[in-house]
């Protein structure tokens, strides 16, 4: 009985993991493509990718779910990169620029974010889900109407032929790729973006380090049990202002490394599936809306983006058709954050009822040692 108790509670730990392990196992041989071609996918989507996610997981650590209001850290990265694109500052220079004008605003916008989540506790992330479609509004009224008749914009090739507001789509020729090229380093044919891997090895350090300082135990108090860390004398509402702040700071690094590898930049919907996205491969990878560590990212954004890979081209090859395969890849995408939810609602009933179960085992235990004494008295 024991063993089967472990496996199933092994099968509903990570259920999600093994869905997706499934499909791509299935997906895989069908899709007709080569070892070394989806290598070569998948390390550039990790070196890509990775950044956006592990900007996630201080928030689930404070016990605030999900950020999904990570997406207003995303347009603050996209703010810098029009201006260095503005100012044509070339490589990974133009990379640092548009990270120092993006991350003072991604701090702001995450500290407003953080005194609105601490205003609809319990409900963090639907509220962080509807600030970032309030911010869209903000950020698209600033960038359509604001940027090159309030804010000077120089570059008449990256604003509308009106004369200001930014084009649809905005080109990076001059900070392409500056930063997966900085390091070239190519291993039996496979291009391998060192820099990027780096710059994640620094992050993944910087999180570790984190979660051994006051603060980042102050974090894990606040999200084990809000009332024994207040009564502990730990500020809650200072401490999860502070991790929606850094998670912001750090989706804007995410998104300018994101459209630097991409090239291109569609101004107005690129950040709006940011959060959407990193959401699903952190849960992908295994993690829950209270509990995340640095290998579900890993593995999340590995499963997910495999996934990406190869269902279009196995739905090209069985049915003729690329739009099934994106049909089946949206429906998985949605499908693993639903469930992932319903599996934690499912857990965390199920601790809250072991838990009075176990109470009222004691009490029953007390009452009949006490019964017995009585009889023996």
């Amino acid at each position: 009985m024991k063993k089967k108790f472990e496996l199933n509670r092994f099968l509903a730990d990570n259920a999600v993991v093994l869905i997706f392990v499934v499909i791509t196992a299935a997906a895989t041989p069908i899709s007709g493509l080569s070892i070394i071609s989806i290598v070569q996918e998948i390390l550039t989507r990790i070196g890509r990718n990775c950044f956006l996610v592990f900007s996630l997981i201080l928030p689930i650590m404070a016990g605030m779910g999900i950020n999904f209001g990570m997406t207003l850290g995303a347009m603050a990265g996209q703010i810098g990169l029009i201006f260095a694109v503005d100012w044509n500052i070339i490589g990974v220079p133009g990379l640092i620029f548009a990270s120092l004008i993006g991350v003072p605003i991604a701090a702001v916008l995450g500290w407003i974010a953080g005194q609105i989540l601490n205003r609809a506790r319990g409900r963090e992330m639907v509220t962080g889900y509807i600030l970032g479609f309030f911010m869209d509004g903000v950020y698209q009224f600033i960038v359509l109407y604001l940027m090159g008749s309030v804010i000077p914009v120089h570059s008449l090739a990256i604003t509308l032929s009106r004369g200001y507001g930014i084009r649809n789509t905005l080109t990076l020729d001059s900070i392409r790729q500056s930063l997966d090229r900085l390091i070239p380093l190519k291993i039996g044919g496979i291009s391998i973006p060192l820099a990027n891997y780096l710059v994640i090895g620094v992050l993944c350090l910087f999180i570790i380090w984190f979660r051994k300082t006051k603060l980042g135990q102050d974090m894990r108090a606040v999200g084990q049990d809000q009332q024994v860390a207040h009564s502990a004398g730990i500020p809650v509402d200072r401490t999860r202002i502070i991790a929606i702040v850094i998670s912001t700071v750090l989706a804007s690094i995410g998104q300018i490394i994101f459209l630097q590898n991409m090239g291109n930049m569609a101004t107005y919907n690129a950040h709006k599936q940011t959060g959407f996205f990193a959401a699903a491969a952190i849960l992908v990878g295994g993690a829950s809306v209270s509990k995340a560590t640095i290998p579900n990212v890993f593995i999340g954004t590995v499963l997910l983006h495999l996934m990406y890979i190869v269902v279009p081209r196995a739905g090209t090859n069985l049915f003729g058709s690329a739009m099934i395969g994106e049909f089946f890849r949206d429906a998985f995408s949605y499908a693993v954050i639903a469930l992932a939810l319903v599996l934690h609602a499912w857990r965390k009933r199920a601790n809250a009822e072991a838990a009075r179960s176990g109470l009222r085992g004691g009490a029953g235990d007390a009452a009949e040692t006490a019964a017995v004494q009585g009889e023996n008295s």
